[in-house]
């Protein structure tokens, strides 16, 4: 199994860049403060949305076809059950 560790989060204007190591690889994830509300209501850590995310893909495709950096928002091109599987927010 992989493991899943955010090594760094920057907070940007409009949101944030995470570091993600797998056991191995890195990759880069923007997260956008509105996408980030959309799915948790504000009631986690970007952190904690990031590495749910990450084990929802893991749970999908090996760990060699994650992208190295992409928004969290392109998840749900490829995987259009995500936003509901994945969200804390209340409609």
């Amino acid at each position: 199994m992989q493991r899943v560790k955010i090594s760094s989060v920057d907070e940007l204007d409009g949101g944030w860049l995470l570091t993600v190591k797998l056991t191995d690889s890195e990759h880069e994830v923007g997260v956008s403060r509105d996408y980030y509300q959309q799915l948790t209501d504000g009631d986690e850590p970007v952190e904690s949305l990031v590495e749910r995310s990450f084990r929802f893909l893991l749970e999908r495709e090996p760990a060699s076809s994650i992208m190295s950096r992409f928004e969290l928002s392109i998840i749900q091109n490829y995987f259009p059950e995500y936003e509901s599987e994945i969200s804390l927010a209340s409609d």
